[in-house]
């Protein structure tokens, strides 16, 4: 309880600057910052992505450039999504359990390039390596399978932290894949590799930069909403983390961001575990939009969306303006 104006003046602690910094509840580090890179065929290739501006895909090469860039800003961890090529597309996905795929390849390179002084986070899912788009095996109705799925995503996972993954991230969304998951892992010995689930990710339409970085938008057949969440559901977003919890996840993602601030706050309020947002690449875009139209500063937008994910109750944000913030927040 608050006493009355004008003994009790709200505007008093507003008043300065260094007044607003000790009263200020929340405050962004570089360290709540995970940086998502794209992965691409090559040597020393750059390919700038025309729908997500001042975002590329990177060769092996330059995947682990950025990694070390992410090192010197205080970046604790980078996410890694592959753009396989076409010819190593097929509708079992099998191109993610070749040990030499691209994301493995990946891996290795920046684990050469940087040992454990950063946290590498690699996303589970089968619509980089589908010729179909999708996120799981299709049967002959064009219905993405569930149980089939997870067997090749334990497969995909392993593989993954067999070459130095950190965090496995399954983004796919079946049904039982976190238990799998992690009694492979522990069988397998990797038993501090963490997952962090997409417990709670949406049908939404902000995903469509994304797949042009991954090249499968053009491919997808169909939606994805027979396993990707209802953005009209809440109370179903807080039995998916409950489920993925139970299974083993060490911590939870909601995706997109923004729009879903207030899942964030409820899944930290009724389970108090670590909760990740992922700014997705349509909400990364409209902020560039608006910048090139003049209708905002970049850095001011950058700050302030960041600065609600924290508030909200993120342990952490993945976001493409993870360089942008962690120059703003070193001053």
């Amino acid at each position: 309880m608050t006493g009355l104006y004008p003994d009790t003046r709200l505007r008093r602690t507003r008043a300065s600057g260094w007044s607003r910094a000790l009263h200020r509840e929340i405050v962004l580090t570089p360290a709540d910052l995970i940086w998502p890179l794209f992965v691409t065929e090559g040597a020393e290739v750059e390919e700038p992505i025309t729908s997500l501006p001042g975002v590329s895909r990177w060769s092996v090469d330059g995947i682990a450039q950025r990694a070390k860039e992410a090192i010197a800003l205080g970046i604790p961890c980078i996410a890694l999504f592959p753009n396989t090529q076409a010819d190593r597309r097929s509708d079992d996905g099998t191109e993610a359990l070749n040990p030499d795929n691209l994301m493995c390849r990946a891996i290795r390179a920046i684990r050469d390039a940087c040992g454990d002084d950063i946290g590498i986070l690699t996303d589970v899912a089968l619509d980089p390596y589908t010729a179909h788009g999708q996120d799981g095996l299709l049967d002959d109705r064009g219905y993405v399978t569930n149980d089939a799925t997870v067997d090749v995503l334990v497969g995909q996972s392993i593989n993954q932290a067999a070459a130095g993954a950190d965090i496995i991230a399954p983004s796919d969304m079946m049904d039982g894949r976190v238990g799998a998951i992690r009694e492979a892992l522990e069988s397998g010995g990797h038993v501090n590799v963490q997952i962090m689930s997409y417990a709670a990710k949406y049908a939404s339409a902000f995903y469509g930069p994304f797949r042009d970085a991954v090249g499968s938008g053009g491919l997808l057949k169909g939606d994805k909403k027979s396993y990707q969440m209802d953005p009209a559901n809440g109370e179903e977003a807080l039995r998916e983390v409950a489920l993925d919890l139970s299974e083993g996840a060490d911590s939870v993602m909601v995706k997109p961001g923004l729009p879903y601030l207030d899942i964030v706050r409820r899944v930290k309020d009724r389970f108090e575990v670590p909760v990740f947002a992922y700014q997705v690449s349509g909400e990364y875009a409209m902020i560039e939009a608006a910048v090139a139209a003049g209708a905002g500063d970049r850095n001011a937008l950058v700050m302030e969306t960041l600065t609600s994910f924290k508030r909200a109750g993120c342990s952490g944000v993945l976001t493409y303006h993870a360089p942008v913030a962690a120059r703003l927040l070193n001053g």
